[in-house]
């Protein structure tokens, strides 16, 4: 599922059809959503959705690689990187195989 699939089926929730919203209003919601993890993110927070998950920060430490096709030594830079832990709720239904 796409970024547009996302937002059409929103837009098509039955929890939302009585506000009527259109899938341009939408969209500026789910991307107010992913602006406002992303910047949590950057400041080094976590977000805890309840239910859902947590969106984290994790360090990766700096490390030598292998160009492989060279076979030169590399040194690989520290990074941050996005992470996604999966919540309890979340899981359950996922493993429930109902669709």
């Amino acid at each position: 599922m796409n970024k547009n699939e996302f937002i059409a089926a929103i837009a098509d929730s039955k929890a939302l059809a009585k506000l009527d919203l259109s899938k341009t209003v939408l969209g500026t919601v789910v991307d107010a959503v992913f602006d406002t993890i992303e910047a949590a993110l950057k400041r080094g927070e976590e977000v805890r959705l309840v239910g859902f998950g947590n969106f984290y920060v994790a360090k990766r430490a700096a490390s030598k690689g292998r160009n492989p096709r060279t076979g030169e030594t590399i040194n690989i830079k520290p990074s941050k990187l996005p992470k996604f832990r999966a919540g309890k709720q979340l899981k359950d239904q996922v493993n429930s195989g109902k669709k």
